[in-house]
């Protein structure tokens, strides 16, 4: 088990910051492969040894903000650690033992091998990485497709999605064991199918410029987290994101990160009508994070300050009365909001974090009007779920938009990993991606995942960029991740027939 620990840990390095795509195929075709004499039972604790390796290390950045921010002893933090990721692990372990379960019969042994590696191991790689990204509200980071962001099978995300490209990772590594095993067509055919699909992709795409481009200028404040929510510096933040976007009011769109603007909307609405009047004297317009209430619920939000349908307008079009906005609608547990409140809050300052009470938005909303612009916006922790962003893009949908404040994870390397998640997105959906933070990573990206510009971590500034328009609809925004569930879920009932099947038969013998 040491060494599918070692396996799992290794997989850290296939992600960003490394972006080392090859360690991932290859641990997972190390662990497969010593699992092939295992009892289904020894199967789970080997898989749940790679899992634990995984999260243990590739979600390390974790224990950053329980640590620095939770008010717990290191021990305490230290266990909710490592509980996270044996609960995370859980997954694999449960893909590793129905692999196994479902294809140990005897009577299998003239085709098992194929039926095991190529149908029942991808599947079921699929529908538990499907699974942890609902369960207990989803966690889906560090998909095995995630790996590929940057690697050479990153374009069929436009196809299947960063779930697609796990299924495509497994079924590879399930072709190769069978290499290992001196069966070597479906190797052949396998490869064969993959290298044309991947240089087809850009060929079938429905993805063109549009030959029009929309500046934009992403301002990071680098507010100190331990500062953010201190009322003494609510006006000092607010000044520096003023003081920094106005020698850049020429850009068509200013936008400030999650909670740039620290208080409920009530409280600072004099600020907000006059930035409102500033940005349309400009004949720009600002998107920022705010808290906002509405009907005695709190929500984080998005809010548009100018002018949203077009560059000139005679006012502002800000009205504080949640037209033009967003709410966020996937929450984050405890930072969040907390489950089981009455009971968890009294226990430690960790239940306790700001921001922690929030009422959730709708899964669909309208699109951001902004400066006649159409922007589908996700809102930090939600452009880890492909299919809220699918649900909210739309045929005249212009960029996507994600704002977040990672200064919670500090220097780790989990903002790094956070902004090439969203890069999928970008892949998947056909559109260029903006990204402001509070201190990194700010960033654009392009409608192949690729980061066009970018500013420094930790420092504070204005990222300034002219973004390429695109149209068209790729064929995951048209189909999703539904075909694929649908052939996963296929493929294990199937096993789960032929069990029965056999299991009968064995009786009546």
């Amino acid at each position: 088990m040491m060494t599918a620990f070692i396996a799992g840990a290794s997989t850290t390095l296939a992600f960003a910051p490394y972006s080392i795509w090859a360690f991932y195929p290859a641990a997972m075709l190390f662990v497969l492969w010593q699992s092939r004499k295992l009892t289904p039972k020894e199967n789970f604790f080997h898989w749940l040894s790679f899992g634990f390796g995984c999260f243990a290390f590739g979600i390390s950045w974790v224990h950053v903000s329980i640590d620095t921010f939770g008010g717990l002893p290191l021990f305490v933090s230290m266990t909710l650690m490592g509980l996270l990721a044996l609960y995370l692990a859980l997954y694999p372990a449960l893909a590793g033992y129905l692999t196994a379960k479902l294809s140990q019969h005897p009577r299998f042994k003239h085709w098992h091998c194929y039926f095991q590696y190529l149908g029942l191991f991808p599947a079921l790689w699929v529908i538990t990485e499907w699974m942890r990204g609902w369960v207990l509200t989803g966690f889906p980071w560090l998909w095995a497709g995630y790996s590929q962001t940057q690697g050479p099978l990153s374009e069929l995300a436009s196809i299947v999605g960063a779930l697609g490209l796990s299924y495509i990772i497994a079924l590879f590594c399930g072709s190769i064991a069978l290499v290992m095993k001196k069966r070597f067509m479906s190797a052949i055919i396998i490869s064969a199918v993959l290298l044309a699909s991947t240089i087809a992709a850009p060929m079938i795409s429905d993805i063109t410029p549009r030959n029009e481009t929309v500046k934009v200028a992403l301002v990071q404040g680098n507010i100190a987290q331990s500062m953010k929510w201190e009322p003494d510096a609510l006006w000092p933040t607010l000044l520096k994101y003023m003081d920094l976007s106005r020698p850049n009011f020429d850009a068509d769109i200013v936008i400030w990160p999650e909670a740039a603007v620290p208080a409920p909307e009530s409280m600072v609405g004099d600020f907000l009508r006059n930035t409102d009047k500033v940005a349309n004297m400009n004949d720009s317009a600002i998107i920022t994070g705010i808290i906002s209430l509405q009907k005695n619920d709190f929500y984080n939000s998005l809010i548009v300050l100018g002018n949203a349908n077009k560059a000139v307008q005679p006012m502002g079009d800000y009205q504080g009365n949640g037209t033009n906005d967003y709410k966020k609608h996937h929450l984050l547990p405890i930072g969040e909001f907390v489950p089981f409140e009455s009971l968890l809050r009294p226990l430690a300052p960790f239940f306790n974090l700001p921001m922690s009470s929030f009422a959730r938005g709708n899964f669909q909303q309208q699109n951001l009007n902004t400066m006649g612009y159409q922007i589908a916006p996700a809102l930090c922790y939600e452009i880890v779920f492909p299919e809220q962003l699918r649900a909210n893009t739309h045929a005249d949908t212009d960029l996507l938009l994600t704002v977040s404040n990672d200064a919670w994870f500090g220097d780790s390397i989990g903002p790094l990993q956070h902004m090439e998640i969203a890069q999928m997105r970008s892949i998947e959906l056909g559109r260029p991606l903006v990204r402001a933070t509070n201190n990194g990573v700010t960033a654009v990206v392009d409608v192949h995942g690729r980061i066009t510009h970018q500013i420094p971590q930790f420092k504070e500034g204005v990222l300034v960029a002219d973004v390429a328009l695109y149209d068209g609809e790729t064929w995951f925004k048209h189909l999703g991740q539904t075909p694929l569930l649908i052939l996963c879920w296929l493929l294990l009932l199937v096993g789960i027939a032929i069990q029965v099947s056999i299991w009968k038969q064995s009786k009546t013998d």
